[in-house]
C-alpha cells in the first residue's frame, strides 16, 4: 500500500487542543461487525462483557521540555540566548538525548543553565540530537525536571498554546507509575476513577504493561512504499503475571482488549507463533494492512494523523475500507482528533 492512501482532509477546528472534562465526556465512536454507533466514554460498560480483560499502559510522561540560556557575547557585552530542550531517552551512562533548539548554536561542551542552578553540558551531537551531561543525576535530576519542565505537547498543539500546569495532570493516566515516556498513551488519557470502578463492577478484568512511548510516534512516514518505513524503537516490558492473565482469559472465551497502540504494538511483539510470552526491552514493530493479530481482539484508540503509522495500525485490525468509513462519519459528526481529542472501540472480526 502506498502513503497516499492513508491520507484525508481534517478541517482545523476538529484538532482538539484541550481534553474532555471529566475524562468520561469524551465522545466515543463504537465499531463491531461493520456497525457503528455513537456514544461516550463513560457509557464503555455497555460495549464489555465480563470476563474480558482491558490491558492498560503503566508507562508515566516526564515533563520532558525545558526552558533554559545559553551564554553568548554580543556587541553590547555579554548577554543570554533561550535554549529550548526536549528530552528523548535516558542512556545507561546518566546522560540524556535530546532534542535542542536551535541545535546549531550549540556547541561541544558548552553548557545550558536552567533553574536552580541546574546545567546540562552538550556532550555530542548525533543525527540532529545531542547527548546532555546534567549537573545532577538520579532522583535530584527527576526532582528538578518534575518541578521546572512543561509537558511535551505534541507539535500540533504545541503549535497553539504553550503546555500549563494543568497539562500535568490531563497529559497524564490516573494510574501512570513508571516515568520513562515523552509522550502520553493518549487512548488511556478518557479513562479515570471513575470509570475504572464501573468497568471492574462490570466484571471487566484489567492488566498492566509498561511502554515508554517516544517522541518518534509523532515522526512522519517519509517513503511512499510504506512498508519501506523503519519504526523508531521503544523500550517496553511484559510481565509473567500480566502473560498468565492474558492466556486465563482467552482460555475461557475473554476478549483482551487493548487501551492504545502503544498496547497492542507491545503485546504483538511479545507474541510468539502459538502463545504470548513475557518481553522485556525495545520493539520497533511496525503493523499494517496485511499483520496477523495473535493476542489482541479489540482497541480502544483515539482520532489519528493522516499518514501516520497509527492509522496504518488501525487499518490492519479492522481493514482499510472500514476504516475510510469510520473516519468520515468521525469528521461528519464532529468528533474530536488526536491526543487530547475523543475515542473509537474497535473490534476486529
Amino acid at each position: 500500500m502506498k502513503l497516499s492512501d492513508f491520507d484525508f482532509e481534517l478541517p482545523t477546528h476538529s484538532i482538539a487542543t484541550r481534553p474532555a472534562f471529566p475524562r468520561g465526556d469524551a465522545k466515543l465512536l463504537f465499531y463491531e461487525y461493520d456497525c457503528i454507533e455513537d456514544s461516550y466514554v463513560r457509557d464503555l460498560c455497555e460495549y464489555f462483557r465480563p470476563g474480558d480483560r482491558l490491558v492498560l499502559n503503566d508507562t508515566k510522561v516526564i515533563p520532558a521540555r525545558l526552558v533554559g540560556y545559553r551564554k553568548r557575547n554580543s556587541a553590547q557585552g555579554p548577554a543570554h540566548a533561550k535554549i529550548e530542550v526536549t528530552l528523548l531517552e535516558p542512556q545507561s551512562s546518566g546522560q540524556w538525548k535530546a532534542l535542542i533548539k536551535p541545535l546549531r548554536k550549540i556547541m561541544l561542551g558548552e553548557k545550558i543553565v536552567f533553574q536552580n542552578g541546574l546545567t546540562a553540558t552538550c556532550m555530542e551531537k548525533i543525527d540532529g540530537t545531542a547527548l546532555l551531561n546534567f549537573s545532577v543525576q538520579g532522583d535530584a535530576l527527576d526532582a528538578e525536571i518534575d518541578a521546572n519542565g512543561q509537558m511535551p505537547l505534541p507539535p500540533y498543539i504545541a503549535a497553539k498554546r504553550n503546555a500549563d500546569e494543568q497539562d500535568k495532570i490531563d497529559y497524564q493516566t490516573v494510574w501512570a507509575k513508571y516515568r520513562g515516556a515523552v509522550a502520553a498513551p493518549t487512548a488511556s488519557l478518557h479513562l479515570d476513577d471513575v470509570i475504572l470502578n464501573a468497568l471492574e463492577k462490570h466484571g471487566v478484568e484489567i492488566s498492566y504493561v509498561t511502554l515508554h512511548v517516544g517522541a518518534g510516534t509523532f515522526l512522519p512516514v517519509k517513503v511512499d512504499d510504506i512498508k519501506l518505513h523503519k519504526m523508531h524503537a521503544e523500550w517496553g516490558h511484559v510481565s509473567l503475571s500480566t502473560v498468565n492473565e492474558i492466556n486465563a482469559t482467552k482460555a475461557v472465551g475473554g476478549r483482551i482488549i487493548a487501551v492504545g497502540t502503544t498496547v497492542l504494538r507491545l503485546l504483538e511483539a511479545a507474541s510468539q507463533p502459538r502463545f504470548l510470552a513475557p518481553f522485556e526491552g525495545k520493539t520497533d514493530i511496525f503493523i499494517y494492512p496485511g499483520f496477523e493479530f495473535k493476542v489482541i481482539d479489540g482497541l480502544m484508540t483515539n482520532f489519528h494523523l493522516p499518514k501516520s503509522t497509527l492509522l496504518m495500525l488501525v487499518a490492519a485490525l479492522i481493514g482499510k475500507e472500514k476504516l475510510d468509513r469510520i473516519y468520515k462519519h468521525a469528521v461528519r459528526q464532529n468528533y474530536r482528533f488526536f491526543s487530547y481529542g475523543d475515542a473509537s472501540l474497535l473490534f476486529r472480526k
